[in-house]
């Protein structure tokens, strides 16, 4: 399996420069791909294997590094991390590519942004993959604040908040910008309510690990929805149901539904 990055680009928007790849068959459905905190378009999207899965499937992968983030310009204004305006770089990106309406598949916070893309930007959405992120979304999925310090701490020895050591820990293993993710942290967190929800009407599938105690309910979330369905990703956590097989199948075979639709 080639799991090797594509060539990246880079394009401006909202003063910004976001890096992104555009990949995998250039004549096939466009999927748009959105990163979770912390990580990367490699790091989500192509070391586990989701470029090579897609574009094997015969679709075009689209997918950018958010502000903050990878290759992306990292600024440390907290004020510049809004779901929407990361919302707002993907919109532009697609519009960059001349790609009118994408698939946009998101995890974690990258499920936030892509709920938020399809709010303002209903027009370029076809359909909706939520991973890592269920209830959350609407209800908050809880304390936050210790991850901001944990990741502007002197090292991970001087962390005990123990989801703040596990971002930590992925922050270094990364190689993130650590005052960038912090500014990030504290404004990308914006909730949606249940209306807001609601007036998403295309087809939405919501994949949450079994294990995951980040996310809150997949099903909980569909329930909010009029062409949502939960899925149950078995034995995995938050920082392990990216990559995931079981994943990876229903994602295909929801996107072929979609397609045939």
């Amino acid at each position: 399996m080639d799991l090797n990055p594509p060539p990246y680009s880079l394009f401006t928007h909202d003063g910004l420069e976001i890096a992104y790849f555009d990949a995998g068959d250039p004549s096939g459905d466009p999927v748009l791909l959105i990163h979770g905190f912390a990580s990367s378009a490699n790091v989500n999207w192509v070391y586990p294997g989701w470029l090579k899965t897609l574009g094997d499937a015969g679709y075009r992968v689209v997918a950018l590094d958010n502000r903050g983030h990878g290759a992306s310009s990292k600024p440390y204004d907290a004020s510049v991390y809004h779901p929407h305006q990361m919302a707002g770089d993907a919109a532009a990106l697609l519009v960059h590519l001349s790609i009118a309406e994408a698939h946009v598949m998101g995890y974690s916070m990258g499920a936030r942004v892509s709920a938020f893309l399809a709010l303002h930007h209903l027009h370029r959405v076809r359909s909706l993959v939520f991973g890592g992120l269920g209830i959350g979304m609407v209800t908050g999925v809880g304390d936050w604040d210790p991850i901001a310090e944990a990741l502007l701490a002197p090292s991970l020895e001087d962390v005990t908040h123990e989801r703040g050591r596990m971002f930590r820990a992925f922050a270094d293993q990364t190689k993130s910008d650590r005052h960038a993710l912090a500014a990030c942290i504290s404004t990308s967190r914006d909730l949606l309510s249940a209306e807001d929800v609601g007036r998403i009407d295309v087809p939405v599938l919501i994949g949450v690990g079994t294990k995951d105690d980040v996310a809150g309910s997949a099903q909980d979330l569909a329930a909010l929805m009029p062409h949502a369905r939960a899925l149950d990703i078995p034995g995995r956590d938050h920082m392990l149901a990216v990559g995931d097989r079981v994943f990876k199948k229903a994602v295909l075979e929801f996107l072929g539904e979609v397609g045939r639709a």
